[in-house]
């Protein structure tokens, strides 16, 4: 709350249960497991979200609503009040589209027939375990809510009049079957820098390496505990980030810094490459500078960021159940002389237009105010 009052905003908690029902998907054994595990933890959190967003319109009397892509119960709040109203996506949306293999399990995508025949069947699967998971929560919060039933998942997040988007092309698939309620935005992740550079920071004269793990836990910690042995006898300073809580055993080598927090924004504008689980926030953040990624995707939406990473060009893609020291250094070592699809893919996020071509979006479409300026061509 505190950031967002010193940046101007009137800001206020949600409500405290939702933040005490975390993601525990890390847990499952096995991807559909952890599929549940999650949706059950969005389905527990709309309950609370119901009164929460209506309490608040209430006490704003708002002229537009932005509401999370993942609270569905504010999504269905937002949706009877009758006022305009946006979702935005942090994460790349599991909305199917027209030759885009089925989100989930990150494919490749693969043209012609025998690529349609695969995502068909796929996709039967995949969406399958989607409506069956979602479809029970959501019409129980959208009879809540007072809207009409969904009749699948496409069909409930498709609702919202405005759609944004963090990602662009050539990072994301072209989507031909989209229309323009769905809003590619870029990169927009946020992550104020500090007045100055950590003392440490400016001390390193190496090539620099981020090691990012989720700040909610997921159980991406072997990963970043491989990647500080995996690199320490090679010419780069590791930096490497456990917000979620740095391990005990911990036993950091020469060539690396280890610590709970420190902006990326001040890491990655030295930094030659950024070793991720492949949450958006660190890929983009990186991709957004030009730096290039390795990706070791865990669960959650990981998969597909990965596989764009791959295909993009951007970087490089470990699945989890393949680390050992020598392929992940390896993949680093690769990506790092990626430099030029991550700069491309940079490039294609500046294109977009950013917050500022969805603030744009949200004040000419749903306000009526004026026509924005050249973003609305994208």
């Amino acid at each position: 709350m505190e950031i967002g009052r010193e940046m101007g905003f009137a800001t206020e908690a949600v409500d405290p249960r939702i933040e005490a029902t975390p993601l525990d998907d890390w847990k499952a054994t096995n991807p559909k497991a952890a599929l549940r595990r999650a949706l059950d933890v969005f389905a527990t959190r709309a309950e609370y979200e119901v009164d929460d967003l209506r309490n608040a319109i209430a006490n704003v009397s708002p002229d537009v609503v932005i509401v999370d892509a993942n609270c569905w119960g504010a999504a269905a709040v937002a949706e009877a009040s009758g006022l305009p109203w946006v979702t935005f996506y942090a994460f790349l949306p599991y909305l199917r589209s027209r030759g885009v293999p089925p989100w989930g399990p990150g494919l490749r995508p693969r043209p012609g027939m025998v690529g349609r025949i695969r995502d068909a069947v796929v996709r039967t699967r995949v969406s399958g375990a989607f409506n069956k998971a979602m479809l029970g929560p959501l019409n129980r919060i959208c009879a809540q809510a007072g809207v009409p039933r969904a009749g699948s998942v496409d069909d409930f997040m498709l609702r919202p009049p405005l759609k944004l988007v963090a990602t662009a092309q050539p990072f994301d698939y072209p989507h031909p079957d989209w229309d323009d309620s769905i809003q590619l935005i870029g990169a927009c992740a946020f992550d104020p820098a500090p007045k100055a550079v950590p003392e440490w920071l400016a001390a390193i004269d190496r090539p620099i390496v981020l090691v990012s793990t989720s700040s909610e836990f997921h159980g991406d910690t072997d990963m970043a505990l491989l990647a500080l042995s995996a690199l320490a006898d090679e010419p780069v300073h590791v930096v490497a980030t456990f917000p979620a809580g740095v391990p005990a055993e911990i036993a950091a080598p020469a060539n690396a810094t280890v610590c709970e927090f420190v902006p990326h924004s001040v890491v990655l504008d030295r930094a030659a490459c950024a070793v991720t689980h492949g949450g958006m926030g660190t890929t983009q953040k990186a991709l957004a500078r030009g730096v290039p990624v390795c990706v070791v995707p865990q669960g959650r939406d990981q998969f597909e960021v990965a596989r764009r990473v791959e295909v993009a060009g951007c970087g490089t893609r470990l699945p989890a159940k393949n680390l050992t020291a020598t392929r992940l250094r390896d993949k680093v070592r690769q990506a790092m002389a990626m430099t030029d699809g991550a700069r491309r893919v940079a490039a294609g996020f500046a294109a977009t237009g950013g917050a500022e071509h969805g603030a744009n979006m949200i004040e000419h479409r749903l306000l009526g105010l004026s026509q924005p300026t050249s973003w609305d061509t994208w």
